[in-house]
């Protein structure tokens, strides 16, 4: 006689069940983990897009003269005339332009060396220096961290205008040298870069702390330095109303304030458009070549305190 026996399923141990759930974890981790990646790429796409894209539009309308500028897309070439509109850039009101572009130079220049080298020996003071009310004079950097700067621009002239300094260069490099982020920002870096230990054999050599900031603090915190003098650069260089409010002489005026004197001539004569788009054009030029030429230790500032 033949008897049906149905299939026994084994029993399942505790061993089993903890397998089959981890493996189902794991896939379900491996699905999270894809629609994250898939969602960060995304916003980072994005957020190339909306930087590039301009810079791609200001790119292709240089090429262009008033009538193609209306006349064609925006993203499509006509008659190719980047040399003719650097060369009407060049020659509008006796090279103005590159006047103004010095001038920019030398305010952003001045700004990001000094200004930063300040903001490294007083973030480097406020953490190696013991001294009283450091934590509330540290407090009030804080602050100053929080007020825009367009809040100040009126205060600064009226102090500028009681000693007469307004209308000169120094109504523009004398507030360029106080930059409160850049005071925090080299606090952290010292932190993270300048041991105390060093400090302390130094001292026990017989440097000063003078000595001991020059030749050991500032070396180490030197990417700090950097990545300080790169973002004191591009605020300087971008920056518009404490110029426009301090200064009346066009021959002293910055690039950002000379190309919206222009974009103003714009609106009733149309031949000034690629005047303004060709300027701004290459007065992004300068802040290009310094990432360009410090992206090594911006990157490497950057990470400060990542590792420790």
């Amino acid at each position: 006689m033949s008897t049906n026996t149905l299939p026994v399923t084994p029993p399942q141990t505790p061993q089993a069940t903890a397998t089959k759930r981890t493996l189902h974890r794991t896939s379900t981790a491996r699905q999270g983990g894809f629609g994250s990646k898939l969602t960060v790429n995304g916003l980072l796409v994005l957020g190339s897009l909306y930087m590039v894209v301009p810079v791609l539009w200001l790119l292709f309308a240089s090429t262009k003269n008033a009538a193609d500028l209306y006349g064609t897309s925006a993203y499509s070439l006509g008659n190719f005339a980047l040399f003719e509109n650097i060369a009407a850039v060049a020659a509008q009101d006796g090279g103005l332009f590159f006047r103004w572009m010095a001038n920019s130079v030398l305010y952003a220049g001045f700004g990001a060396v000094v200004g930063s080298l300040i903001s490294v020996m007083a973030g480097y003071a406020f953490d190696k220096f013991r001294f009283r009310g450091k934590d509330s004079l540290f407090g009030f950097v804080l602050v100053g961290v929080l007020i825009p700067n367009t809040a100040t621009v009126l205060p600064m002239y009226l102090l500028a205008s009681l000693v007469g300094m307004t209308n000169t260069i120094w109504a523009i490099l004398i507030p360029v040298l106080c930059n409160p982020f850049g005071v925090y920002l080299a606090r952290v870096y010292a932190t993270s870069y300048v041991p105390v230990e060093t400090l302390e054999a130094a001292r026990m050599d017989g440097a000063g702390p003078i000595r001991s900031f020059f030749s050991l603090g500032l070396p180490m915190m030197m990417p700090g330095y950097i990545t300080i003098a790169l973002f004191q650069f591009v605020g300087v260089w971008n920056n518009f109303m404490l110029p426009l409010v301090m200064l009346q002489d066009q021959q002293l005026l910055p690039v950002s304030v000379g190309i919206s004197i222009w974009q103003g001539y714009a609106v009733p004569q149309p031949e000034f458009v690629p005047l303004v788009i060709t300027g701004s054009l290459l007065s992004i030029i300068p802040l290009l070549l310094a990432f360009i030429m410090l992206q090594r230790f911006w990157k490497s500032g950057l990470t400060a305190g990542a590792v420790k």
